[in-house]
């Protein structure tokens, strides 16, 4: 065998791999319907979202809504943002400059405060229970917006709190061809099943011990120790088995079955898939995120918008308690913070410098807030009723603050905001018609959203 053609198969067999990944069947689904017309990546007309996820719920009034002065403030104070009137929290300096931006709803009100039940309300707009499994709006937004000219999947999710709920993150009665491709962290660099986001311990600012976290998509590459010769004569075979049901291939599940695999073949070919290779960027830059699963995860987020995908989920907080700090919640909060400031500022100055971000809607949201009141163990509690969240971006009227609170932060006093009425704002920010229908198994149409978009969000 040629050198050629067995660079060609080794590519093939990583593919193959890559087709036990959730996400391939997208690519099937893709060819079984009629699409929009195709947008070239990166172009000016097309639209992307980040959902910024919170993992455990966090204090809405130690960020967004603070409560200077009363028994309920804590220890945290505000600072001035680039807005005249409109104040952060001191350990988000870097969103405080963007705030011109961003635009702060804090008037959301829910009456979920698990959080599994939580997680799966935000992500679908519908309160969990009965048999129909709601799409999350990462899939409902990406099968919106997503045509045929790229190799890599639109919607892929980095580090979700899967145990939590994980329909809550899934494609639901849409189908497999529409979950996400999952980001996790992986082994070090040149490991054998993932395709990694290198990265090396640097001493080039932040915490010299820490460093920078490794993530990756997993199943890219063959099973270590298998012999070349043998990924050869599985990928003839495989080859030959679909010459041999050609004449089968009329049905829906033999063409979905054929699609699945060529796009892996694709993907494992194309030159895309670097959108996942870190190493391509400067360190300086990459430390300018942060060294943690969060900051790389908003990294890789800019990469993919930039090919093309049209829905990315970066959470932070999953792989700990996160934002759910019933005990000592200002230092884990400061930490949080910390972490979340660096990412998210630099994601949005970085968007900004390349022309993304009027493309670009971001969404920072978590499952509920947390208790105004200060508990026993100096935390605070699961909180529904009154709390916080914020869009900015792409279609987003920035620098405001929409609704109120009580000056007790305990309800909401203006205003108050849905979260189907969040959703319903974020797919119209992104050019997505949060009245579009799609159709259960049963031919049950289903809006993407049943809220009413915030008119004063929108720009």
């Amino acid at each position: 065998m040629s050198q050629s053609r067995r660079e060609f198969m080794r590519r093939v067999s990583l593919a193959s791999g890559a087709a036990y990944c959730p996400w391939l069947p997208a690519l099937a689904a893709q060819a079984l319907e009629t699409q929009s017309p195709a947008l070239t990546a990166g172009a000016s007309a097309s639209r992307h979202v980040i959902l910024l996820w919170m993992t455990g719920g966090p204090s809405q009034t130690d960020t967004f809504d603070m409560k200077p002065g009363h028994e309920h403030g804590g220890e945290f104070k505000e600072i001035s943002t680039v807005v005249p009137g409109l104040r952060f929290s001191e350990h988000l300096p870097g969103v405080a400059a963007m705030a011109d931006h961003i635009a702060v709803v804090r008037s959301l009100t829910t009456k979920e405060g698990d959080h599994a039940r939580g997680t799966y309300l935000v992500h679908t707009g519908q309160r969990p229970g009965g048999p129909l499994r709601y799409p999350a709006i990462g899939a409902s937004v990406a099968k919106a917006l997503s045509t045929t000219d790229s190799d890599l999947p639109h919607y892929v999710s980095v580090m979700p709190a899967l145990q939590l709920n994980p329909d809550a993150f899934g494609p639901g009665f849409l189908g497999t061809g529409y979950a996400p491709a999952v980001v996790q962290r992986v082994g070090r660099p040149g490991d054998s099943n993932s395709a990694t986001l290198a990265a090396e311990p640097s001493n080039n600012g932040g915490d010299p011990a820490e460093s920078l976290v490794e993530l990756g998509m997993q199943n890219l590459a063959p099973p270590s120790g298998l012999a070349m010769e043998r990924i050869d004569r599985r990928s003839y075979f495989w080859n030959q088995i679909q010459a041999s049901l050609s004449e089968q291939k009329s049905h829906p599940a033999a063409i979905a079955h054929d699609t699945i695999y060529r796009k892996a073949f694709q993907l494992a070919n194309s030159r895309q898939i670097e959108a996942f290779d870190l190493t391509r960027e400067p360190m300086t830059l990459r430390e300018a995120y942060g060294r943690g699963a969060f900051g790389q995860g908003c990294l890789i987020a800019r990469r993919l918008v930039e090919q093309g995908v049209r829905f990315v989920e970066v959470s932070l907080g999953s792989e700990s308690i996160g934002w759910d700090t019933h005990v000592e919640n200002f230092p884990t909060l400061r930490k949080l913070c910390g972490e979340l400031d660096r990412g998210w500022s630099q994601l949005m100055r970085d968007l900004l410098d390349r022309g993304l971000l009027e493309s670009t809607t971001i969404l920072w949201i978590g499952e509920f807030g947390r208790t105004p009141k200060i508990n026993e163990n100096a935390g605070r509690d699961h909180f529904p009723g009154a709390w916080s969240c914020a869009l900015a971006g792409g279609g987003i009227r920035g620098g405001q603050a929409y609704g109120a609170t009580t000056a007790d932060g305990t309800e909401v006093a203006d205003s108050p905001v849905q979260i189907a009425d969040v959703l319903a704002t974020l797919c119209r920010a992104a050019g997505v018609d949060p009245a579009a229908e799609n159709l259960t198994g049963q031919g049950r149409p289903v809006k993407i959203s049943d809220g009413t978009p915030i008119d004063g969000l929108l720009s």
